[in-house]
């Protein structure tokens, strides 16, 4: 099954995808969020490209495993994006992922400004990673 995440911000989405088998996630692109909202070229391109069977968002959840309060807002989004392309939506953990994606690049060697792009979409395949991985088994 191939998955498609978003690690959807106020800006941008951070997109990452699946190998075909559902075992390996990688990073993909990073558009603005209005692009992705407004069922733009570029965001169909990704969907021609991909060819998900599911979204996966997502969720900002505290420490505590609780619905952060981003939480709702990003839910309507998903809700939104995934009605726009008729895919299936599932939400995914997101709790510390741009922590580990930003510490991931940064043992890269990329300074701040050269991974401010980069950061969501590997915050993105991280998450899915770990979502693929509890599908599977």
């Amino acid at each position: 099954m191939r998955a498609l995440a978003l690690d959807i911000g106020e800006v941008r989405i951070g997109i990452a995808a699946s190998d075909a088998t559902g075992t390996v996630a990688s990073p993909v692109a990073v558009l603005p969020a209005q692009e992705v909202l407004a069922n733009a070229r570029t965001w169909r391109y990704v969907l021609e490209d991909i060819e998900p069977e599911v979204l996966v968002c997502g969720l900002p959840q505290t420490m505590a495993g609780e619905d952060g309060p981003q939480a709702e807002k990003i839910r309507r989004i998903a809700n939104e994006i995934s009605h726009a392309c008729g895919i299936p939506l599932e939400f995914a953990d997101e709790r510390l992922s741009s922590v580990e994606a930003k510490r991931i690049l940064k043992s890269q060697g990329l300074s701040e400004k050269r991974m401010r792009g980069k950061v969501d979409m590997v915050a993105a395949s991280l998450f899915l990673q770990t979502w693929l991985d509890a599908h599977r088994t």
